[in-house]
């Protein structure tokens, strides 16, 4: 029998949020998200529909918050690169670990790396065309993500695009990611942290139906395959 799933599991504690988590699974775990990211989170589709256009107005300036390992960033600067594009991008995530080792796994991308949460950068007067994340909400909780939505909407102004992406909590959410995983359990993610953290992650996460009751007024909520949420945030004018 499964896990109950009825309800978020906000008490359970993701492994690699532990401040004594092995940094060699830790690092391990930061490598093999950008093969999981790519089939799981898609990051084309964001860069289809959220940077592409924008950036071929000019430079845009990206925010990707909880960047852990720097997939993502790494990712859309690669993309930008192909199409002749150009953006500043910054990777923000509040664990030093993970931006110690984005940083040190950069490869050529230019990313620039900070450890901060986002009310910091809002204090600065910080603003940005793209504020971007990814796995990001379900850590959260109601206060904190209050206070996350506040402040990435203040880190666009009146003209930017927030778009927060995360796994949809749903039973065959979870007997789908534990049975796609486990053939690579002695592989692939051997030494890592993401079969277990995911199963976890999935309990902790939202559907639809809590996310938008969550959100504030301005805010839309898409489901999208497979099993991910879009929480978004646009000008008045650029909605459907």
């Amino acid at each position: 029998m499964g896990p109950d799933l009825s309800a978020r599991a906000v008490d359970a504690r993701e492994l690699m949020d532990e401040p004594d988590a092995d940094e060699r699974m830790l690092g391990l775990t930061y490598d093999r998200f950008r093969l999981v990211n790519a089939l799981v989170s898609r990051p084309g589709g964001v860069y289809r529909r959220d940077i592409r256009a924008r950036a071929r107005r000019g430079r845009i300036r990206i925010l990707d918050v909880g960047a852990g390992g720097g997939d993502l960033c790494r990712d859309l600067a690669r993309r930008l690169r192909r199409d002749g594009l150009a953006a500043d991008i910054t990777a923000l995530d509040a664990d030093e670990r993970a931006i110690r080792w984005a940083a040190a796994h950069d490869d050529g991308a230019g990313i620039g790396y900070r450890c901060a949460l986002a009310d910091e950068l809002v204090g600065e007067g910080a603003q940005f065309d793209v504020v971007l994340s990814n796995h990001v909400l379900h850590h959260l909780s109601a206060a904190e993500l209050s206070q996350l939505l506040h402040d990435t909407r203040t880190l666009v102004g009146e003209s930017g695009v927030v778009v927060h992406h995360d796994i949809a909590r749903a039973g065959a959410a979870y007997a789908l990611f534990r049975a796609a995983t486990a053939p690579f359990a002695r592989t692939v993610l051997a030494g890592t942290f993401i079969r277990e953290d995911g199963l976890i992650s999935i309990r902790r996460s939202y559907t639809r139906e809590e996310l938008a009751a969550a959100a504030p007024e301005g805010w839309s909520v898409r489901a999208r395959a497979p099993f991910r949420l879009e929480l978004r945030w646009e000008p008045g004018d650029a909605r459907p």
